[in-house]
């Protein structure tokens, strides 16, 4: 334990207190100090002790404002955190299904190229034959022509 001299109400007190912890004690003593003097101001000299209370019922107000604010910033954080986990499910999901969407398009652009090619064989196919043919026929033309 360490012990620190501490001036409060313009008296001196000897406190103690864990080690390292001194420069704390002393600030928090300052703070309730200041405080005490800002209402021994306002209200006159009303007593040490009914200053002392009012000015510990004002600091534990102020703690308990303090405490309930950051329960609703708490409380807000959770919530956006929900919804935060929410919108990634939903992100997830919709990616999922996009996903499957443009699987579903690749193979329907394959099935189509596939037709594509089938198509331009079938029709290089039909061109050969036909070209065949008109080559017969111009054969045979030439041969009845010249035999007339």
């Amino acid at each position: 334990m360490a012990n620190v001299n501490i001036k409060f109400n313009n008296k001196d007190y000897l406190l103690s207190c864990d080690e390292g912890q001194e420069e704390s004690l002393k600030s928090l003593t300052k703070f309730l100090d200041k405080k005490y003097e800002q209402l021994k101001d306002k209200l006159g000299n009303i007593g040490e002790n009914k200053l002392l209370l009012i000015t510990t019922i004002q600091l534990i107000d102020d703690y308990f404002d303090l405490k309930q604010r950051v329960t609703q910033q708490k409380k807000k954080l959770d919530d956006l955190a929900s919804k935060f986990q929410e919108l990634k499910r939903l992100a997830i999901k919709y990616k999922e299904g996009k996903d499957k969407e443009i699987g579903q398009l690749n193979e329907e652009l394959d099935s189509f190229k596939k037709t594509i090619e089938e198509n331009n064989n079938l029709y290089e196919s039909m061109l050969d034959k036909t070209t065949k043919s008109l080559e017969k026929i111009l054969l045979n033309t030439e041969s009845i022509s010249k035999i007339q």
